[in-house]
């Protein structure tokens, strides 16, 4: 587990010695060890670069494929909850009220650049009122639940 979130040098580190991602991968490590048959997931790749936090949706959701587990995600990142989740529900940042319920159906592994996927994502975006030239504002008006349903399908 250590090898895959790249924390191996850093098995005898007190966690003060950790940066927030380091032990935000540690977090997921400790979750991921005990094989839960569900995952609550909060924002758990946020603190992650860009490249590591790829890395990281590709390795949960090849435990999802190994486990069947259900996983339920929270996360603000538009591209996340489809590349990674069966569904998207969409919250109003007021009332936490449900917006829409929308079933992903693409096949894995998902490409970011496909049309269908860059379809799933301006709907999102219509739908929080977002334009392109927002997407900056998205993290205070958005509350994305990603959920992989592999769980209820036993």
């Amino acid at each position: 587990m250590l090898e895959l979130t790249h924390l191996t040098k850093f098995r005898k580190a007190y966690p003060h010695e950790l940066s927030g991602g380091m032990a935000q991968r540690v977090a997921l490590v400790r979750t991921m060890i005990n094989e839960p048959e569900v995952f609550l997931l909060d924002e758990p790749l946020g603190a992650l670069d860009a490249f590591t936090r790829m890395q990281m949706q590709d390795e949960l959701l090849l435990l999802w494929k190994e486990k069947k587990n259900m996983m339920l995600m929270v996360t603000h990142d538009v591209d996340e909850a489809i590349y990674m989740g069966t569904r998207v529900i969409v919250m109003a940042k007021a009332g936490g009220s449900i917006l829409r319920d929308i079933p992903i159906d693409l096949e894995y592994p998902r490409k970011r650049l496909d049309s269908q996927f860059l379809s799933y994502r301006e709907e999102i975006m219509r739908l929080l009122r977002v334009d392109q030239e927002e997407e900056g504002r998205l993290r205070s008006i958005l509350k994305l639940i990603s959920k992989c349903d592999g769980f209820l399908d036993r």
